[in-house]
């Protein structure tokens, strides 16, 4: 699907809020807001826009550590390791990355005790590398606002 100045248009408003009514975002942009529900529809059926989403407070739900892992597989055959980690609630985020280790890992969890269970998991697979979040800089900015 190729992509026009509208549709980036209507991405970025998105991005900045996913409840925008049709009728107001087609007002931003001077379409209709059947027109703009139209090429959402589009987007949407091309897996342009894959998922709506919420952000909410980790901290205030009680999961207080953030924890970065990069793995070292013990062996060549993954996809084990990768039904682990999609079968792992507080893996937020999984990676395979070029560089150091195979994986990079984002691991939310309200305890050390929580941490220490993860880990202890992941050394069935390979061996790691921690890293603990001191303090949460910036979680998301849209990627629309240089188009």
């Amino acid at each position: 699907m190729e992509l026009n100045n509208i549709d980036f248009q209507i991405l970025r408003l998105l991005s900045e809020n996913s409840r925008i009514q049709w009728k107001d975002l087609g007002e931003q942009i001077h379409m209709t807001g059947q027109a703009v529900g139209n090429r959402i529809k589009k987007l949407e059926e091309n897996g342009v826009i894959k998922a709506y989403s919420l952000i909410v407070d980790e901290m205030k739900l009680g999961f207080s550590y953030t924890a970065f892992v990069i793995i070292y597989m013990k062996t060549t055959n993954h996809g084990k390791f990768i039904d682990f980690l999609n079968e792992r609630k507080e893996v937020v985020e999984a990676h395979r990355v070029s560089g150091e280790g195979c994986y990079h890992l984002k691991i939310k969890v309200a305890s050390q005790e929580q941490l220490n269970l993860s880990l202890n998991a992941i050394l069935d697979y390979g061996n790691y590398t921690l890293y603990l979040s001191i303090q949460e800089i910036k979680q998301r900015s849209s990627l629309m606002d240089d188009r």
